[in-house]
């Protein structure tokens, strides 16, 4: 199993010839080394509905005739827009196949912002994905804040990869990032969300020094860096 990285909170997993891939912000994100076009997968997940994590699924989802997969409310929004969809909710889980995914909370906001309209929709509640794919579990948070249940989730699941955001501002910084992971217990930390507009910088080297204090492994991917498993 292959893990890509494709920089701000977009990951990709590829398994024997298949292929997911998570909030996909590729066009608006400065430091990408891909487009939509280059991207094959054969689903599309998507943790909540800020344009810096749904920006190209449209285009991905309908260049691969994948389906988009999110909370109800997103997942209407984004049938709209001509795409497959498989709309869940919290707690629920999606066989795709080759991968299972159950959604999970997160403590975050999610809307749409209609700038010509000066209207903000609502697009259901933010989420994070526990996937289980051949034998793993990994673990995307989404966009969220630090809070109680993630030690629930270290109980429930036997997380061997969580991608953790930690650029701070609009969601946890580095050290409530280390609290949760060593309250989630996963084997290898991934920080996301950061560095990808000023107001995010953080240090990833710093952070896995966070972890390391906690006991906990973590490793920093540059944009288009593999994770194999």
């Amino acid at each position: 199993m292959k893990i890509i990285n494709h920089g701000h909170s977009c990951i990709q997993i590829e398994t024997e010839g298949k292929s997911l891939i998570i909030d996909p912000f590729l066009r608006g994100n400065p430091a990408a080394i891909s487009t939509p076009d280059d991207i094959k997968t054969d689903a599309v997940l998507l943790t909540h509905a800020h344009m810096d994590h749904i920006l190209d699924a449209e285009p991905i989802a309908l260049s691969n005739d994948a389906p988009v997969v999110a909370i109800v409310e997103l997942a209407t929004y984004m049938g709209w827009k001509g795409v497959k969809t498989i709309p869940m909710n919290m707690g629920g889980t999606v066989d795709l196949g080759f991968a299972k995914a159950t959604m999970i909370q997160a403590f975050h906001s999610s809307g749409i912002v209609l700038e010509d309209e000066q209207r903000i929709m609502y697009a259901g509640m933010p989420a994070g994905f526990i996937i289980r794919v051949e034998g793993l579990t990994i673990l995307h948070t989404g966009d969220t804040s630090l809070f109680g249940d993630m030690k629930m989730f270290g109980e429930l699941y036997s997380i061997d990869v969580a991608f953790l955001p930690i650029g701070g501002h609009f969601t946890m910084g580095p050290e409530d990032a280390a609290i949760a992971a060593e309250w989630l217990g996963a084997k290898l930390v991934v920080p996301i969300h950061f560095n990808t507009f000023p107001m995010i910088n953080q240090d990833a080297p710093g952070f896995i020094e966070l972890l390391a204090k906690r006991g906990v492994k973590g490793q920093a991917l540059t944009i288009g860096e593999t994770l194999e498993l």
